[in-house]
């Protein structure tokens, strides 16, 4: 542009940034690069080194790769030893890490797969999306080999409980679903609603967030972030968080948070709120912990005390924090 002629950023490119939310993130298998996915249909590709670096810039701290994966939103981001799975509406791709390729798309015929993990038992990914079924892709042969049925309204996160060859559900019922990984039996379902400790009718029934450490299960949503002991079936804590968490961790013997509220709730297992750490969004759709490395073990979004670090990445698929420990 002239001197006399201001630099104008297209409106309808304001409106795609005022809009986009980053819905999953997963970390590369070296611990190294980050993939987030947004609303889009975008995967964005962080180097963490360079966006981490007390020498970082704002160039360093863009992606370093961003590519359309799905026609909409990015529901679930997840890695492997080599791959990352990206799932949208009705389909689930798996991209190379060390090549960077689509190497494999399967179609499903369910809207938004909410969620997926890898059964390392059988070596297959469990899915679960928006017809209340959980599929299972076999990944050695990449088909489908079978569905677990029992929920009545859509499927929000899934669990593995590994040594128990069992995969744990939440859904839009407000059940947690406990099912036998080898015969795909249902064989407990707990209905966390029900429970007086937990019930919070105001936010509704709706399990959005479920996670696993052994005998332990950790769960909220429209009820309140509970923690239940798995072989009495009970709740043991229940955490006095407003708003409905979105996305929770076992981390150390500490609980990590996110959800309506711009901050990071952490928490100890005996259901005390530590603090809670103020973030720059209203509301925080998912947190990861990078286990894979001790240089950048980072986490979406960030914490500013307790012995944390904050880092802001300012990118095109929205304002992303960091916590490094």
């Amino acid at each position: 542009t002239s001197d006399q002629t201001p630099f104008r950023i297209p409106l309808h490119f304001c409106f795609l940034l005022l809009h986009m939310s980053v819905f999953s993130q997963s970390f590369s298998p070296c611990g190294r690069f980050l993939a987030a996915g947004n609303n889009y249909g975008e995967i964005a590709l962080f180097s963490l080194s360079a966006a981490l670096s007390p020498d970082a810039t704002a160039l360093s701290q863009k992606p370093v790769l961003t590519f359309t994966a799905h026609d909409g939103p990015v529901f679930s981001l997840l890695s492997n030893d080599s791959q990352l799975f990206s799932a949208g509406n009705g389909e689930i791709s798996c991209w190379s890490w060390s090549l960077w390729f689509l190497s494999f798309r399967s179609s499903l015929e369910i809207p938004e797969i909410n969620a997926m993990i890898i059964n390392p038992r059988d070596n297959s990914l469990v899915v679960g999306g928006g017809d209340n079924n959980i599929h299972i892709l076999d990944l050695e042969h990449g088909v489908f080999k079978s569905v677990l049925q029992g929920h009545s309204d859509y499927i929000h996160c899934v669990s593995v409980r590994e040594r128990e060859a069992e995969i744990l559900s939440g859904g839009e019922d407000g059940a947690v679903r406990m099912w036998d990984s080898r015969t795909g039996q249902s064989v407990h379902c707990v209905e966390i609603y029900k429970y007086e400790s937990c019930a919070r009718p105001q936010y509704g029934k709706w399990i959005s967030c479920l996670t696993t450490d052994s005998d332990w299960m950790l769960c909220g949503g429209g009820p309140s972030l509970s923690l239940w002991h798995l072989r009495s079936l009970s709740p043991t804590s229940v955490f006095p968080l407003a708003g409905c968490q979105r996305q929770a961790a076992f981390y150390q013997d500490m609980i990590l948070a996110v959800g309506e509220g711009p901050f990071v709730s952490h928490c100890l297992l005996g259901g005390e709120v530590k603090a809670q750490i103020p973030c720059t969004p209203q509301s925080l759709n998912t947190l990861q912990i990078n286990a894979n490395s001790t240089e950048h073990r980072v986490g979406l979004h960030s914490l500013t005390h307790l012995g944390y670090t904050i880092h802001t990445l300012p990118t095109g698929l929205g304002n992303m924090h960091y916590l490094q420990v």
